[in-house]
């Protein structure tokens, strides 16, 4: 997956969940200037980066990377 389309990916699950930037960012413990390089797409998260943004959105790591069917 592309930075971009993660970086939507990350911000429409956000807003979703009605959450703002700080309030996400306070739930994994980073900056807010690390979620919004994440969001611009600008920061590629690792693995473990990623683990802990789905957790702190409360969805799966799959539905979150677009991987829904678990590929």
């Amino acid at each position: 997956m592309d930075n971009d389309h993660l970086a939507l990916r990350i911000r429409a699950f956000r807003k979703l969940k009605g959450l703002t930037q700080q309030q996400l960012a306070d739930r994994m413990g980073v900056s807010v200037a690390v979620l919004g390089s994440l969001e611009r797409g600008t920061r590629r998260p690792d693995s473990r980066l990623m683990q802990r943004i789905a957790e702190s959105l409360g969805v799966d790591y799959d539905e979150l990377t677009g991987n829904e069917n678990g590929a």
